[in-house]
């Protein structure tokens, strides 16, 4: 690995790692070469691979600067590839491996929102094998409306809104076919937000309106009719409340680099975190590239910053 100056008039030899075998590995590839594209027009060199097709272990690592992380899903925001890095010893972009590892699962991150007192729907914790009486009995608590989720998954994949206890079975079903847990979450009804998080830099507020039920996998990546706000009609306190507790989510997590925290805003104004991203989508269609957009931020600019503050701090990772 050669030496870099993190200045950022510096250049790289960076290589992003995007696909991989996870459900979300065409989207990974979509992000890796819009990632790619940006930081190859600030000057870097720029390699694309593929851990699916390449094994990291006898990949020659000669030259390689930095490492971006534009995998989604299982195998890249789990904080395998964090580890495999780690043991390496290649600087990467996003967040280390136990953070990773932890954010990735609805219910881990739930219960470290609740030590902080950042606002997340109630949830049980549910297994493939638990028994159906148990589950249903859970959901009668919960009350309908509610929504099953697998505990360990992105896009909104295997998500459903579940309205009476007879769509229930086939909501199960769904969740388990990604995830051997899942969870059973109360539904908030409301609008929907995200907001990026770069390091301690806050992009701006997106409000989400969709056709859909809800900002599901169509939504997220193929349809043109998603419309992404950037002024609304509301208080300026309940903005400043809405990012407030995106940051919050982000800090209890410990998160670095970049990432997006999805919310809900109920009826009486109050977030809501439903989950953070600390690989978020980078394709056209992405949440990300419209706020640094917004900002101002040419795209190649804020992936780059994040590779320099993860330079930075390499001596804080394990290295061979």
């Amino acid at each position: 690995m050669t030496d870099s100056n993190t200045n950022p008039s510096s250049t790289f030899n960076i290589v992003v790692l995007s696909g991989g075998e996870s459900a979300e590995s065409e989207i990974s590839l979509k992000s890796g070469e819009t990632v790619a594209r940006a930081l190859s027009s600030r000057g870097h060199q720029v390699k694309i691979v593929d851990p699916s097709l390449v094994d990291l272990d006898r990949f020659d690592w000669t030259g390689c600067d930095v490492v971006f992380i534009a995998l989604h899903g299982t195998y890249g925001e789990d904080g395998t590839i964090q580890s495999t890095l780690d043991r390496l010893g290649i600087p990467y972009s996003g967040c280390d491996a136990a953070t990773s590892k932890l954010a990735f699962s609805k219910s881990a991150s739930k219960e470290r929102f609740i030590q902080h007192n950042v606002n997340t729907p109630s949830y049980v914790l549910i297994y493939e094998s638990d028994d159906a009486g148990r589950i249903e009995q859970h959901a009668r608590s919960m009350g309908y409306p509610l929504v099953v989720k697998p505990d360990a998954q992105g896009s909104s994949l295997g998500v459903t809104i579940v309205k009476t206890p007879e769509e229930l079975p086939q909501a199960l079903a769904r969740c388990f076919h990604y995830d051997s847990f899942g969870i059973l979450e109360s539904a908030i009804k409301g609008t929907e937000w995200t907001v990026t998080v770069v390091d301690d830099q806050v992009l701006p507020l997106i409000q989400i309106q969709t056709p859909h039920e809800f900002f599901d996998y169509e939504a997220k990546y193929t349809e043109d009719s998603t419309q992404y706000l950037f002024e609304f009609d509301l208080p300026t306190n309940v903005v400043q409340a809405i990012i407030k507790t995106g940051v919050n989510a982000c800090t209890a997590l410990g998160t670095t680099g970049i990432v997006r925290v999805d919310l809900l805003v109920d009826r009486f104004q109050q977030p809501w975190v439903l989950e953070v991203n600390t690989i978020p989508g980078f394709t056209d269609h992405s949440l990300v590239p419209k706020a640094a957009a917004r900002a101002g931020i040419d795209f190649g600019e804020l992936c780059e910053q994040a590779l320099i503050n993860c330079l930075k701090k390499t001596t804080t990772r394990p290295q061979n």
